[in-house]
């Protein structure tokens, strides 16, 4: 019988048992073991080529050693990753051009500007289409069809002609960025506003609402959840956008200008510092939004 069925209070190995937290940590140990492993089978090879080309007497332990500390790896070791971001991050004042919170803030500006252009679109455009048969008909195809094209091959396209239109800077990263994530938005803000069933509907129309109170009493609070999940997946994908729209535009600053920089000089330990700020920068931007999604539930008198 488990402690609830008892009565007795739960122990602290029986609530981690329980938990998530015994789980959560046991996948990270399991990963950073694999990565390990990985770092000296992808690393082993050129350092025994090294080994071979100097004539130096080696053993398993020092190619363990030299794979987990090379300054070029192929797959570098966690360790490296975290004095990376140390150095980049603890030891480098934010101005700094070299330090990844910087950089990390160039992506955040232009990703937060292409959320909330792609939310405003994403909305008008899902609202147009519950509303306009003809929108419904002709414009949700080509919002579909839009996502079919490879994100890559458009970004230097839309540089190119926003470039010639005068619009450098942030705002072409932001639109690219829009391009992404306003598609979930459209989606989920569709099948939220089509959510309400026929009865609530007739029951609306015994009490003689107006086409307008049905949208904002009745269509607009049953969209909130689906509008929220919909939020979590663009704004990770803004993200991706943002990052993506860095490579094209050979940009200096910004994590897309890392990745592309460390690329060139084959600076993998770079690229995953930079991999690695991106994902925590991405969780804390779906963070935020479950937030924003829980506050709102709840101010509605929902539960959160």
């Amino acid at each position: 019988m488990t402690d609830q069925q008892t009565g007795t209070k739960p122990s602290h190995w029986g609530r981690l048992y329980n938990g998530q937290i015994l789980p959560v940590v046991t996948v990270i140990l399991a990963i950073i073991v694999i990565w390990y492993a990985g770092a000296v089978y992808m690393n082993s090879e050129r350092l025994i080529d090294g080994y071979e080309r100097s004539k130096t007497d080696w053993e398993f332990s020092d190619l363990v050693e030299d794979s987990w500390s090379m300054e070029r790896p192929i797959l570098p070791a966690p360790q490296q990753i975290i004095e990376e971001l140390d150095n980049t991050i603890i030891d480098k004042k934010i101005t700094s051009k070299r330090s990844l919170v910087f950089h990390a803030w160039i992506t955040l500006s232009s990703t937060l500007l292409g959320f909330a252009f792609g939310t405003l679109l994403g909305i008008v455009l899902a609202v147009g289409i519950v509303h306009v048969k003809t929108l419904d008909r002709s414009l949700m195809p080509w919002v579909i069809a839009s996502q079919t094209i490879p994100i890559l091959a458009i970004a230097p396209m839309i540089i190119v002609v926003l470039g010639h239109l005068g619009l450098t800077g942030l705002v072409p990263k932001a639109i690219i960025s829009m391009y992404l994530c306003f598609f979930p938005i459209t989606i989920g803000m569709v099948k939220g506003l089509r959510s309400p069933d026929i009865l609530q509907l007739d029951l609306m129309k015994t009490y003689s609402a107006s086409n307008n109170d049905v949208f904002w009493k009745l269509r607009i609070p049953a969209s909130i959840p689906y509008l929220f999940t919909s939020l979590k997946v663009a704004v990770a994908i803004s993200l991706v956008g943002a990052i993506v729209a860095e490579l094209p535009t050979g940009a200096v600053q910004g994590l897309g200008a890392r990745l592309l920089a460390g690329s060139y000089y084959g600076q993998t330990i770079q690229i995953w510092s930079a991999l690695v700020v991106a994902s925590v920068l991405g969780m804390v931007l779906v963070w935020a939004v479950g937030i924003a999604e829980k506050l709102t539930l709840r101010r509605m008198g929902g539960q959160s």
